[in-house]
């Protein structure tokens, strides 16, 4: 009964946080299927305990209190703690070293790393932060990010020439982007370390812009570009799961990841 209680009040939210200018007592009758009754009981509770306050005509908004606990959550916690056995599963199809990154004053920030099990690894270390126009994980969090965030990170870009293979200028690196939303995931192709290659997709949140990406990197020699089909299927399916945990939903079109989950062990 307690379950069945809390699963309502957690429907009547949702609507509410999916509607910037508020819900009505109808309208969320209508999207939650709760009897007026029902509803009216709950949302008169919510108001009580400053998790909703209700506006002008009766619409009712998210509350100060609900909005001051999602603020101080760690959401960076929340996400590696989902990312984990995702990762670890990963690592283990994969044999390569798995990644976990998100985007902090315009770098990629590591914040999680599985090195692999053999001798001749790449690896970085968590807390290790690395340029976006050159990573992997950097190309797929700036191509999966709201078109106004990522302006704004691209204007801070400085191009810097870490192998040959880098992208030095902003053209380039545009078209880069738009060939990684196309395909769903990126490629750094020996471009920050020569004899490195890295496949990397991106995690979504509920609103669709990356909160987050996942990569495998490893040497050229076990990860040729023949391998690279089957190691960003491997890739994506990892990062749709997550990304599926962090409130994205499929439906969405922010995103179209190809392909299932493979075996690619070395």
């Amino acid at each position: 009964m307690a379950v069945g209680v809390i699963s309502k009040v957690f429907r009547i939210l949702e609507a509410i946080e999916a509607s910037p200018s508020g819900l009505g007592l109808k309208s969320i009758c209508d999207v939650t299927r709760l009897n007026k009754s029902t509803a009216h009981r709950f949302l008169k509770h919510l108001e009580r305990e400053g998790y909703l306050i209700r506006a002008d005509g009766g619409r009712y908004l998210i509350g100060p209190k609900l909005s001051q606990m999602g603020a101080h959550a760690d959401h960076r916690a929340t996400l590696q703690a989902i990312s984990r056995p995702i990762l670890s599963e990963l690592w283990k199809s994969t044999r390569e070293t798995v990644n976990l990154a998100t985007l902090d004053q315009g770098n990629v920030l590591y914040i999680e790393v599985l090195e692999s099990p053999h001798e001749f690894r790449l690896s970085s270390r968590v807390g290790s932060r690395r340029s976006l126009h050159a990573t992997a994980l950097g190309k797929a969090l700036a191509a999966f990010l709201d078109e106004k965030h990522r302006e704004r990170i691209l204007s801070g870009l400085n191009f810097q020439a870490l192998t040959p293979n880098t992208i030095m200028n902003l053209v380039q690196f545009r078209q880069e982007l738009e060939k990684v939303r196309r395909q769903g995931y990126a490629v750094d192709d020996e471009e920050v370390t020569l004899g490195a290659r890295c496949v990397s997709a991106p995690i979504l949140g509920s609103d669709g812009e990356a909160v987050a990406a996942i990569s495998v990197s490893g040497p050229v020699t076990r990860v040729g570009r023949e391998q690279v089909s089957a190691l960003s299927a491997a890739v994506v399916e990892a990062a749709k799961a997550i990304s599926t945990a962090m409130g994205f939903h499929q439906e969405q079109p922010a995103l179209d990841m190809p392909g299932k989950i493979h075996s690619v062990r070395s």
